[in-house]
């Protein structure tokens, strides 16, 4: 993906498990996730279609590209707009995962994905996103009593969130 992505000038950053793991949070994943904008995911589509990747669902705000190999992981993508995205990658660390570069967000933008996801959609997030943030906080000593810590709560999840993360952290 990273060459794909270098390849055709496009902006994406690795969220999800792989992401999690770089912030020292063990979790097995069975796919790899993308932040990236839609217009840039339209550029990459072609060449990961001739890599061998199909597309298995898309809604407004993401895609999933299954692999037709063994050897190849599923690929997630979440859209968001370029403000975002820019923003998201001055702030983010580049990484190197098996020779190849990826930029994964700062731990308090993933940490604020990982809400904005749950908030959007409680039922099927939830149990997998809360672990991983109050195991992120705890792994890496994040303050979630630091005033900017609950605004961050707040404007991507909730107060209910926040109060489970303080519970739990």
């Amino acid at each position: 993906m990273s060459a794909v992505s270098e390849k055709n000038a496009v902006s994406c950053i690795l969220i999800g498990g792989f992401a999690i793991n770089y912030y020292k949070v063990t979790r097995q994943t069975l796919d790899v996730d993308f932040l990236i904008t839609k217009e840039d995911f339209k550029k990459i589509l072609p060449s990961l279609e001739r890599e061998g990747y199909k597309k298995d669902y898309s809604q407004e705000v993401v895609t999933r590209l299954q692999a037709n190999s063994l050897y190849l992981m599923d690929l997630d993508f979440m859209f968001v707009d370029k403000d975002t995205l820019d923003k998201i990658i001055s702030e983010g660390k580049k990484i190197t995962i098996a020779k190849q570069e990826f930029i994964v967000p700062s731990i308090e933008h993933l940490i604020a994905l990982k809400l904005h996801s749950i908030k959007n959609n409680p039922d099927i997030r939830k149990n997998k996103d809360l672990p991983d943030i109050v195991n992120l906080i705890k792994v890496n000593k994040v303050n979630v009593k630091n005033e900017e810590f609950k605004k961050m709560c707040l404007k991507y999840g909730n107060a209910e969130l926040y109060n489970e993360i303080l519970k739990e952290a």
